[in-house]
C-alpha cells in the first residue's frame, strides 16, 4: 500500500464519529458489476444523485488524483456546482474522494469513503461513508436531507444496475 493510501485508511480509522454520515445499499449485483457502475464515467453521469436531480457533466476523469466537475440542477431549478476529486480507487473494494462545491476553498467539503463488498448470495453492499469537516456540519447535512437524498442515490445505483442486466 502506498504512504497516501496508508495515512487515508488511517485517517478513516481515527475519525471522530460525530462527523460521519453512514448510508448503505443491498444491490442485486456482484462486486465488480455494483464498482464499475461508480467508476466508468459514462455509468454514474445516468444514475447519480437524488431523485429528480439532473446531472450537467463539465469535466470528469475517475482514476486516482482524477476530477469530476458537475452541476446538479434540483426540481426547482436550482444549480449546485460540484467537484469530486478521487484519491484512492482500490478496484473493485473502493472509491475514495472529496465531495464539495466546484471551488477550491470550499470549507463545507467532505471526505467519502465507497465501499463494495460483496455477499456469498452474489449481492453487494454498497457502503457510502461521508466524514465531515465538524459535527456542527454533519448536522446540518442531515438536517436538509442528505441521508434521504444519499438513500435515493443508492437506490437509482440499484435501478441502473437492474436495467443494464435486464438489457444484457
Amino acid at each position: 500500500m502506498s504512504e497516501h493510501a496508508n495515512s487515508a485508511a488511517s485517517a478513516w480509522a481515527t475519525w471522530p464519529l460525530e462527523r460521519e454520515v453512514v448510508i448503505a445499499r443491498v444491490v442485486d449485483a456482484d462486486r465488480q458489476t455494483a464498482f464499475r457502475a461508480w467508476s466508468d464515467p459514462t455509468q454514474i453521469v445516468k444514475w447519480f444523485g437524488p431523485e429528480g436531480f439532473e446531472l450537467e457533466t463539465h469535466e470528469i476523469d475517475i482514476c486516482a488524483g482524477g476530477v469530476w466537475r458537475f452541476d446538479m440542477k434540483a426540481p426547482d431549478g436550482t444549480l449546485y456546482p460540484n467537484r469530486m476529486e478521487f484519491l484512492r480507487i482500490k478496484e473493485p473494494n473502493l472509491i475514495e474522494l472529496s465531495h464539495g462545491t466546484d471551488s477550491d476553498d470550499d470549507p463545507d467539503r467532505f471526505q467519502m469513503l465507497v465501499t463494495f463488498d460483496e455477499q456469498s448470495n452474489g449481492k453487494t453492499v454498497v457502503t457510502l461513508r461521508q466524514m465531515h469537516p465538524t459535527a456542527e456540519r454533519r448536522n446540518i447535512v442531515i438536517g436538509f436531507g442528505a441521508v434521504e437524498y444519499g438513500a435515493q442515490t443508492l437506490d437509482k445505483l440499484a435501478g441502473h444496475i437492474a436495467r443494464k442486466s435486464a438489457a444484457a
